[in-house]
């Protein structure tokens, strides 16, 4: 094969930050003493996002690829002695996140260059890093002019007998600030205690989050001012200042494998009380005279309303007008007046009781005479509209099977309906008579009969 003395990326102008939508341009310069056999010379541009569960580890868990970007400068052949210039030029995405580079991640953009050879042979790589800038303008951040405050109580105990009380609030004079500016932080401190409180600390807090299967937070402090304690019983108002040193953009969208936050914390040392002031760090400062930006709410769209149609009989009436639509209805003079809705019946209430069931349907017995047009009262024979009176079997009373009554047969006569009806007649109306009437129990010895003995009912 050949020596390769010279294999080197340069950017135009030794620019190394770029914005997202500019041209990134250079030269890939080659010197070599013989002549190298190549599949293919190559120039790509690359940016792309790494997190992992360890620290400073390069085996990226999760890889997030922004762009890509390759162009052949030099195809099969043979590149002969001498040095070579090949230049390029790639355009950037118009949206792409910072460049960063944290303990378990990192945000990297790249320009590369390929020597690929023949097989068997070896390949020749280089590649050349750049950074890609993000800008955050603070003004479009919705409330960043307002100030940001908390408050928190915090009940301890001392002297393993005395309890106390100690309320702590905070704010920021607004949510925005850029490298170079002064963050005004102010803490209330009241102490209804009788023993004094530690120092109160003020601390400017960088969070990432590396979002794996398992995210990892990295907290960083950034910047820390301290001021002294309160003593027991009495309320102080503590003011400082914390400058915002040169940092990373807050991400502001979510959704990334890197994302970045700030926050103020302001806590005690004694009793262990603290809380958070959220903030934004940017590059396009918070302008005062501008109107703070705010998410506006679209309106909803009305409901249509077509007079044309005709109501549906199956959707019942239609509900009351509300006072928006009152216009439009009195606009129109043709619809007919709109009646007000039956209200629903009341449905009866569950009683607690068990009712008992029903008689069975008539249908299933043979017709019995006073008993088909039963309304609730029985009717009256003829027979009792005469003055006679039938005699009833107890067995027609009966409710086991097998159970009967003995009876006596002087006590018992059967009363004919008519002269001209025949036996058959009489009997069947004798039954019907029979089915219809309760038992005549005055004309029975039965009731009055004491019931057998022990030893009687064994012989009978």
């Amino acid at each position: 094969m050949g020596k390769l003395q010279e294999f080197e990326i340069t950017l135009n102008n030794n620019k190394t930050a770029y914005s997202p939508g500019e041209s990134i341009s250079g030269t890939l310069k080659i010197s070599i003493t013989q002549p190298i056999p190549c599949k293919a010379i190559k120039v790509n541009c690359q940016g792309f996002c790494g997190v992992t569960t360890k620290s400073n580890d390069t085996d990226w868990t999760e890889e997030e690829q922004y762009f890509s970007s390759s162009v052949s400068i030099a195809d099969k052949g043979t590149l002969k002695e001498g040095t070579h210039n090949f230049p390029f030029k790639f355009l950037l995405p118009a949206a792409a996140p910072a460049s960063f580079e944290g303990p378990y991640g990192r945000i990297i953009y790249r320009v590369r260059a390929f020597i690929e050879t023949p097989r068997f042979a070896k390949d020749y790589k280089i590649e050349k890093p750049f950074s890609m800038l993000y800008t955050v303008n603070l003004n479009e951040v919705p409330g960043i002019q307002e100030p940001s405050s908390s408050s928190v109580t915090k009940n301890f105990s001392y002297m393993l007998v005395k309890n106390g009380t100690v309320v702590l609030n905070a704010e920021s004079d607004m949510r925005g600030y850029i490298a170079g500016q002064i963050i005004k932080v102010s803490a209330e401190i009241e102490n209804k205690s009788e023993k004094s409180t530690g120092h109160v600390v003020a601390s400017l807090m960088q969070k990432v989050t590396y979002n794996t299967k398992k995210p990892t937070n990295d907290l960083r402090t950034v910047a820390e001012v301290e001021g002294p304690g309160v003593k027991g019983g009495n309320k102080t108002v503590w003011k400082e200042q914390i400058i915002v040193p040169t940092l990373h953009q807050s991400s502001l969208t979510d959704g990334n494998l890197i994302h970045i936050s700030y926050y103020i914390q302001v806590y005690l040392k004694y009793p262990e009380v603290s809380l958070t002031l959220p903030i934004y760090i940017g590059n396009v400062a918070v302008d005062p005279t501008l109107p703070s930006s705010s998410r506006s709410i679209s309106p909803m769209p009305a409901p249509r309303n077509n007079p044309a149609s005709a109501p549906d009989p199956a959707s019942g009436p239609d509900p009351a007008p509300s006072p928006a639509a009152a216009p439009a209805e009195t606009a129109l003079p043709s619809l007919p007046p709109r009646t007000t809705p039956k209200p629903a019946p009341k449905p009866r209430p569950r009683s607690c009781y068990v009712v008992s069931p029903s008689a069975p349907p008539a249908d299933l017995y043979p017709k019995l005479p006073g008993v088909a047009n039963y309304n609730g009262e029985l009717t009256k024979s003829p027979q009792l509209e005469s003055g006679s009176q039938a005699a009833v079997s107890p067995n027609a009373f009966s409710y086991a099977p097998g159970l009967s009554f003995r009876q006596r047969q002087n006590g018992l006569s059967a009363l004919p309906l008519s002269s001209s009806s025949s036996p058959q007649d009489t009997n069947r109306n004798q039954m019907s008579s029979s089915a219809s009437l309760p038992p005549n129990y005055s004309s029975s010895a039965y009731p009055h009969e004491p019931p057998p003995s022990y030893d009687d009912s064994f012989n009978t």
